[in-house]
């Protein structure tokens, strides 16, 4: 059984903190499609269109008829392991700092035999359930986890290597108004987080909220006004060190589109909180986020944004909220390049209309804010990139994948004409 991990003693600031390493990055372009299925979670292999064999390695022609007509698809991961070893010694830094390490090979049911990483709770010959998950490099990798589970098995250093898994990790939510706020910090908590540190804009003003997050254990609000260049700089100063996940929250949104603005005063709030907000976290917190993901138990790993599904395809409705989220998206995929040295994740968590005053008129299903924490926290305990809360932001998303111009059309297209 997996030891269960306990909370990492105090850190001695006088010790040097661990460099960050990774592992190889290389891969083929084929490859590439292993990494965005993993991306979102899914054990996807490559399909021979004429002649339906599964191919593992990926790769650019199918190894049983030469076709080059091979396409992602979702399969079984059910397999049996058929050997295994632990590896003791290596020459890649990254796994040097790292072993024991297992891994083996696996007969799936739909037919490859694959290599992959072993969780420590896997037996010889057992039956296995294989995941595919970033790791540390950005790059999709399969891991084979016991079939039945086990207990503390999130707990396996090999699969919280490849996890964000928020368990004795110190939180940062950006936003103490917004409505989501209270779920997110319970769930953080509930998930096993050591602190939950939240920032909170004009702490002047009344926050109906604030009695509420008082009363949770370990919760500590702070000033911070994502629009102050000085306020987010001041908070990196205190709590950047400490800060294991970043959770931005933040959110400027009104109705309406271009010809709807009788200025561009609100989509000017939006640029300064969805983009630019975004933007200033990252240049403040980014580089000690980044230092620390070697950092032991505690270690940083993982920023997220929480983001308008429309980002994807505009919501006339919304339409000028909807492109200051396009521009946050575009902004987090950079973000994604400067931090991918480091090891630190960036997750965007895409959220259909939300339970909250701005939607009122906005017809069901709308998405509560427990539910979005639910995918927030599961998203961090599978290490995701991308995930879709609600029907809505699921919906869209497949729509977006089939074709993004028909959707576009769908979504911008009036009522019958006089």
């Amino acid at each position: 059984m997996t030891t269960p991990l306990t909370p990492p003693p105090k850190k001695n600031p006088q010790k040097r903190t661990i460099a960050p390493t990774r592992p190889s990055e290389a891969r083929s372009r084929a490859a590439m499609g292993l990494s965005a299925a993993a991306a979102e979670g899914r054990f996807a292999l490559q399909r021979c269109a004429e002649c339906d064999t599964l191919q593992y390695p990926p790769r650019d022609v199918c190894s049983a008829c030469l076709s080059p007509d091979l396409s992602w698809k979702d399969i079984s991961p059910e397999g049996e392991i058929l050997a295994e070893t632990t590896i003791h010694a290596v020459s890649k830094l990254y796994f040097r700092e790292r072993v024991p390490w297992r891994i083996g090979t696996v007969q799936l049911d739909a037919g490859p035999v694959v290599i992959c990483h072993l969780h420590g709770d896997c037996e010889r010959n057992s039956r296995v359930t294989l995941i595919n998950r970033l790791d540390r490099s950005g790059q999709g990798v399969l891991m084979a986890l016991p079939k039945e589970g086990s207990l503390n098995m999130e707990d396996d250093p090999q699969l919280r290597a490849m996890t964000s898994d928020p368990k004795h990790r110190r939180i940062l939510i950006t936003d103490a108004r917004n409505t989501n706020t209270p779920a997110l910090a319970r769930s953080l908590l509930d998930a096993g987080a050591a602190t939950v540190f939240i920032g909170e804009a004009e702490n002047w003003r009344p926050n109906p909220m604030r009695d509420e997050l008082n009363k949770m254990a370990n919760v500590h609000i702070f000033p911070l006004d994502v629009t102050d260049t000085s306020s987010v700089q001041e908070l990196a100063a205190e709590i950047g060190g400490k800060t294991d996940i970043m959770i931005n929250n933040a959110s400027f949104i009104r109705p309406g589109g271009v010809l709807a603005r009788g200025d561009t005063g609100f989509a000017r709030d939006e640029i300064e909180v969805n983009y630019l907000g975004l933007m200033r976290l990252a240049q403040a917190f980014g580089p000690g986020m980044c230092s620390r993901t070697a950092d032991g138990v505690n270690s940083a790993v993982a920023w997220v944004n929480i983001f308008s599904v429309y980002a994807l395809s505009n919501d006339p409705e919304f339409g000028c909220f909807s492109a200051s989220n396009a521009a946050a998206r575009s902004l987090s995929q950079n973000m994604r390049a400067d931090f991918r040295s480091s090891g630190l994740r960036v997750m965007n968590v895409y959220t259909g209309p939300t339970d909250d005053d701005w939607h009122q008129l906005v017809p069901p299903p709308k998405v509560a804010p427990i539910a979005l924490a639910r995918s927030v926290v599961q998203g961090l305990k599978d290490g995701l990139e991308e995930t879709y809360c609600g029907d809505v932001a699921k919906d869209l998303y497949q729509r977006f994948q089939n074709n993004p111009n028909v959707l576009e059309r769908e979504l911008t297209q009036g009522g019958d004409g006089p």
